[in-house]
Parts: structure tokens; C-alpha cells; sequence
């Protein structure tokens, strides 16, 4: 083991979006970045120069986590260059390759989308967790978390990306069951619900989101930003949130607000 760090991060899907805002606002933070991504390598340079850029530094783990021996090697690269891993945020997430009415939807499509939104997510989870248990019997580590990237589509209709909002209704059950099991252990687990957020995700439907922004959809009228969510993120990460497991928290600038 060649350093040891005093806080060790994984971020899925950090190359871009939710998942380096979260990167950099940890690194401001002084945590060490493990920058997880699959296909194209310069985004996730790009977010390790800027993490580095914030005073910190990290590595990049090129990995389909859709894959239960890649999974594996994030964790180990992650231990054997650091010895540690005190957080897991399971952000990296896709939406359906085009919207269409859920009465045409493929099968081919819905699978495609779970596997990586909840199946990988929760498998990965499960190894993560596995670690951190052991890590703190050995005293290497305190306390730590795990943070799911929900969505306002978890309990939102949009008929035209059924796949994933089923994807997130069920990333939020995924959430209670692991915070259940692992309170004992001493890890608590969390949901960040995003709501409208400027990512390359939701770069396609811009000239819709703007408008219904200006409309009034969120009391907040603005755009939420990918920073937004690595601040409520960092949060939990700094522990100021001790004694709150399997709770959402939404940051969708009040979307979630009833009005009349």
C-alpha cells in the first residue's frame, strides 16, 4: 500500500455531471477522489485534473461496473493503493438510449437500464459494504457512508423513460434495505434526490426544462447544478448528519413540494 489518506472516496460515473461536482466538492473538502467511468478516458481526466486543481488528488478506475470482476477491482485498486475507503457514492447512472411510449418499450432497453441504475448499484454496494465492515474491525476506518443518486423520477411519472424512473423508484428501497442491515455495523447509508439538474444527461430536453423552470415547476426557479448535490453529499461525507440512516434528501430546488 503505497499511501494512505486520511478519507478515500469512490465516485461512480465521476467523469462527468452529478458525479464530478461531487468529486471536486469533496476534494475542496481534502478527500481523496477515486474517479470511476467506462468508455470515453478524458472526461475522467479532466475531473481528476480538476480535483487535483482543488488541492487534492485521486486516481481513475476505468470500469463497467454492469460487471461483477470489474466491480471487484475498483475495490481493489481503491485498497491497494490506500489502504481505505470511507465513502461510496453510487451516482453513475443512463437513461434510456430514446424515449418512447412505455407501451413500446423493449425489454432489451428496461434491462439495459436497471442493470446499470439499480443492479450494478446494489452488487457494487454489497461488495463495498463488505469492506467497510472489515475495515472498521480493524480500526483502519470510522464511520463510514454510502450515498445513493436518486431522482425525482423515483416517485415522478414520465411515461416516455419508464425504465428509469422504475430504476430509481427501486433505488430508493435499495437505500432503506441497505441502511437497515448496515446501521449495526456502524455505516449509514443515504439517497440524494436530484431534481432538474444541468448534466450532459439532461442536455437533450434543455428547451423543455428551461421553460417549465420559468413557469414556476420549482419554487427555486433556476436550473440545480451538479455542485448542489457534491455540497449535500459533502455534508453527509463530514459526518453531519450522525444519526439519520435510510433518509432522503431532496435537492430539486422544493420540486418535491406540494402546492396548490
Amino acid at each position: 500500500m503505497t499511501n494512505k489518506p486520511q478519507k478515500v472516496a469512490v465516485i461512480t460515473g465521476s467523469g462527468r455531471g452529478i458525479g464530478r461536482g461531487t468529486a471536486i466538492q469533496l476534494a475542496q473538502a481534502g478527500w481523496t477522489i477515486v474517479i470511476n467511468d467506462f468508455g470515453n478516458p478524458e472526461p475522467p481526466q479532466e475531473t481528476l485534473a480538476l480535483v487535483q486543481a482543488a488541492g487534492s488528488n485521486g486516481m481513475i478506475v476505468m470500469a463497467n461496473i454492469t460487471s461483477a470482476a470489474e466491480r471487484e477491482r475498483i475495490l481493489h485498486e481503491t485498497l491497494s493503493t490506500y489502504g481505505r475507503l470511507d465513502l461510496l457514492v453510487n451516482n453513475a447512472g443512463i437513461g434510456p438510449r430514446v424515449r418512447m411510449d412505455m407501451l413500446e418499450i423493449s425489454e432489451k432497453s428496461m434491462w439495459e437500464v436497471l442493470n446499470v441504475n439499480l443492479i450494478a448499484s446494489y452488487f457494487l454496494t454489497q461488495l463495498a459494504a463488505k469492506v467497510m465492515i472489515q475495515l472498521i474491525k480493524e480500526q483502519v476506518v470510522a464511520n463510514p457512508k454510502i450515498v445513493n443518486i436518486g431522482s425525482i423520477s423515483s416517485y415522478t411519472s414520465s411515461t416516455s423513460r419508464a425504465e428509469y424512473c422504475i430504476s430509481k423508484a427501486a433505488i430508493s428501497m435499495n437505500t432503506l434495505l441497505f441502511a437497515d442491515r448496515l446501521a449495526e455495523e456502524g455505516i449509514n447509508v443515504y439517497e440524494i434526490r436530484p431534481g432538474i439538474i444541468q448534466t450532459p444527461l439532461t442536455e437533450i430536453v434543455k428547451d423543455k426544462y428551461d421553460k417549465l423552470i420559468s413557469e414556476g415547476v420549482t419554487p427555486i426557479k433556476r436550473w440545480g447544478q451538479p455542485e448542489d448535490i457534491g455540497k449535500a453529499i459533502l455534508a453527509i461525507a463530514e459526518g453531519y448528519l450522525p444519526f439519520s440512516t435510510g433518509q432522503v434528501i431532496d435537492v430539486d430546488g422544493g420540486f418535491h413540494i406540494q402546492r396548490l
